[in-house]
């Protein structure tokens, strides 16, 4: 009945040579935020007539009052009040009023009062209709509240719920700032290729494709890292791409399977140079969320991001919030793993770095709120990164965590080609072991190293999960526009 009677209102704007989607352009030289900046002294029944100013938005409300018209329009920035005359705009025009309804597209020029009851309007002396919604919004009181047809249905949830709209501008905002804070140091942005015969520079599973012209079967990339990292030993020496990562596991508040890393390399920096770049990028970011401030909210508390953050050793971490039960002899000791696991009933592991990770996730990480640079990974699940000098047990290596979140994983690039080989070769027998997650070696990279890398340093930071911080977000999905959904019907 709601779709029938608005396909009869379209009919009736037709009737009188008014079709919307005949329209093809609007001139708009305001918005809604920028009209209440810019007229914001006006009192109560004052008006700044001699300017007129051109909008265009959707009509989120109407109220006809006999010969006058109340509505809302709103358009990307926020909304604003409408006031419409009959014998100002034409009885043909007014009777256009009738036809239109919550959720349809206008145009309008007028002026700016402040109504007797305080409230910033635009007096309309002309409008147009660009576009007819035929179908209704939800309810305006509950809105859309089903989070799975907010997921799949985003257009409707981006015009219902302005909440989500802000959220995606600022992460649109936050991308800028990044690539802006980034560039100033004198970084090149660059494209790598999202096909490819071998992904590599993660542990995780790829989705496989088919590549027709060439008769091929190819994977979609997992990391951009080593391609970025041909392009150091190119001699391009700072380099980075934002792009999108496609990993097939599952689905959680804080994994997609089509995700966004931002991915940064630094010929001639090593680990701690690049703990010191990614810190003052996370407080920079914070700094523009919150316009000058360090904290965040979290949850009913507020996360500090005073530099400098927190500092703990993977394995002493580990070794402390177990009471001291897992040494750092009982964790690099293969044989004594499967131990641990049963201790925490956690289900069996197929190699001894796919354990660590189970343990960390278990037993460190529910305590990284505060933002924390976890340091001195095991070289076991590290192999791309450079041994620790002195320490051949580990690597050079961090990790950011906040709000028990991975948000970094940086490290001093392992650039050694021997050395890489034969970490590859370690790789090729953990992946017969069973380990699906484990990559396929990418041989041409090793070649890649024997033309020499410069000492580098490397940083991955995931897009979606730090905006999720910056947005006070509790799932990965209200940051996605298109979050990855089962096929309705």
């Amino acid at each position: 009945m709601l779709v029938a009677a608005r396909r009869e209102h379209l009919a009736a704007l037709r009737s009188r040579g008014r079709d919307p989607f005949a329209q093809t352009r609007c001139d708009v030289d305001a918005t809604a935020a920028e009209l209440a900046a810019r007229y914001g002294f006006l009192v109560d029944g004052q008006n700044a007539e001699a300017e007129g100013w051109s909008l265009a938005g959707r009509i989120a409300s109407k109220r006809k009052m006999g010969k006058t018209v109340f509505a809302d329009l709103e358009d990307r920035t926020g909304k604003i009040q409408l006031y419409v005359r009959k014998d100002e705009i034409g009885e043909e025009a007014f009777a256009d009023w009738d036809a239109l309804e919550r959720g349809d597209v206008i145009g309008v020029r007028g002026f700016v009062f402040r109504s007797k009851m305080g409230e910033l309007t635009l007096h309309v002396k002309s409008f147009a209709v660009l576009a007819k919604a035929l179908r209704p919004l939800p309810d305006k009181w509950s809105g859309l509240q089903d989070v799975e047809k907010r997921y799949r249905q985003r257009y409707v949830d981006l015009i219902v719920n302005p909440g989500v709209r802000d959220t995606m501008i600022l992460r649109s905002r936050l991308l800028s700032e990044m690539r802006r804070f980034i560039d100033a140091q004198g970084f090149y942005e660059v494209e790598t290729p999202t096909l490819l015969h071998v992904a590599g520079g993660a542990a995780a599973r790829p989705f496989v494709t088919q590549v027709n012209a060439l008769d091929q079967e190819m994977q979609l990339r997992i990391a951009t890292e080593l391609n970025l990292k041909r392009l150091i030993v190119g001699g391009m020496e700072r380099v980075y791409e934002i792009g999108r990562i496609f990993r097939n596991e599952g689905i959680d508040t804080t994994h997609n399977p089509e995700f966004t890393m931002l991915e940064l390399y630094a010929a001639y920096w090593n680990v701690d140079d690049m703990m010191a770049f990614n810190e003052a990028l996370i407080a920079h970011l914070v700094s523009v969320v919150t316009g000058g401030g360090t904290g965040l909210p979290h949850g009913e508390g507020t996360i500090s991001f005073a530099r400098p953050f927190a500092r703990i050793g993977y394995l002493d971490g580990l070794a402390t919030y177990s009471g001291g039960k897992y040494t750092r002899e009982r964790l690099l000791d293969p044989g004594a793993v499967p131990a641990i696991l049963d201790e925490l009933g956690l289900p069996p592991s197929p190699t001894h770095g796919h354990a660590l990770d189970k343990i960390f996730e278990r037993v460190l990480e529910p305590h990284l709120i505060e933002p924390t640079f976890v340091t001195d990974y095991p070289v076991v699940i590290s192999p791309l990164a450079k041994r620790k000098a002195g320490d051949p047990e580990v690597v050079d290596r961090y990790e950011l965590f906040c709000a028990n979140m991975e948000i970094s994983n940086a490290f001093t690039e392992l650039n050694d080609p021997d050395d890489q080989r034969a970490r590859f070769e370690a790789q090729v027998a953990e992946r017969a072991g069973g380990d699906e997650e484990i990559p396929e070696p990418d041989w041409d990279y090793v070649r890649a190293l024997e033309y020499g890398m410069p000492p580098t340093a490397g940083i991955g930071i995931g897009v979606d999960r730090l905006v999720m911080l910056l947005a006070n977000q509790s799932s990965i999905r209200d940051v996605l526009l298109f979050p990855l959904q089962r096929q309705h019907g």
